[in-house]
């Protein structure tokens, strides 16, 4: 198990943003990640992530099992499965300076686009494009998401102008992370980033994981947390570049 204080003074709030993410606040985990590269390399970070991640999804999974669009699922999923075979083969070619440039890049954009999402809507004829597009923003979800477990704006992009109710959303979110989180399994053990000393560290992150979750669940039907985004989505921004900064230097 990981013994540095460092990494644990970036782990412990990087878990508690994937548990109020998984719970229902969707959007604030894509930080998670970019923190952790501060102490281990990006692709390292990914597969201690990875399993807590899995244990995450049953929690909101199960809470919103009964609201789940399957139709956009199944446009979606074939092209999230490719995303993540790229993705897998970009992290297998590149150097890790180089994933973590595209850590940083990810990141960037995803807290300008949430930025920018807040304050425009979703552009009306984006729900009359036909509907096998869906593969194709599956494709960039599932790349982005082996890269950085960062799979929320491609997804959304093809999924918020549908304006499904809230629990619909939530659930319909839930179940298709909670499959492509699986589907990554075989790609981060063919990178062998499953030893023991990055599955010791991950259990020892799960309690507090799942308690995160768990209250993230409670959390999203009672309070708006638009301030809370706003923060998290420039946090994002200033993180991926210096991020892009230390790698590309």
């Amino acid at each position: 198990m990981i013994t540095d204080w460092h990494f644990y003074a970036l782990a412990i709030p990087a878990v508690i943003l994937l548990g109020l993410a998984k719970g229902g606040f969707a959007g604030m985990g894509a930080l998670s990640l970019p923190m952790l590269t501060f102490a281990i390399d990006p692709v390292r970070a990914a597969a201690i992530l990875l399993p807590i991640l899995i244990a995450q999804d049953l929690v909101g999974v199960w809470a919103f099992r009964r609201t789940v669009e399957w139709k956009l699922l199944g446009w979606m999923m074939p092209g999230a499965i490719l995303g993540i075979w790229l993705g897998y083969a970009f992290a297998a070619g590149v150097s890790p300076l180089g994933v973590m440039a595209a850590v940083g890049a990810i990141s960037m954009l995803f807290g300008a686009y949430r930025l920018w999402s807040a304050r425009h809507a979703a552009p009306a004829e984006a729900a009359r494009w036909p509907l096998w597009m869906g593969s194709l923003f599956g494709l960039a979800s599932g790349f982005t998401s082996q890269i950085a477990h960062a799979g929320q704006p491609p997804f959304q992009l093809w999924v918020l102008p549908r304006r499904l109710e809230r629990d619909v959303l939530i659930g319909t979110t839930a179940l298709f992370f909670a499959a492509i989180n699986w589907i990554k399994v075989p790609a981060y053990a063919a990178l062998g980033q499953f030893t023991r000393t990055n599955l010791l560290t991950a259990a020892a992150l799960l309690p507090l994981a799942l308690a995160s979750t768990v209250a993230g669940v409670w959390l999203v039907r009672r309070i708006a947390p638009e301030r809370f985004y706003t923060a998290i989505y420039w946090l994002m921004i200033l993180v991926g570049a210096a991020l892009l900064w230390e790698a590309l230097a």
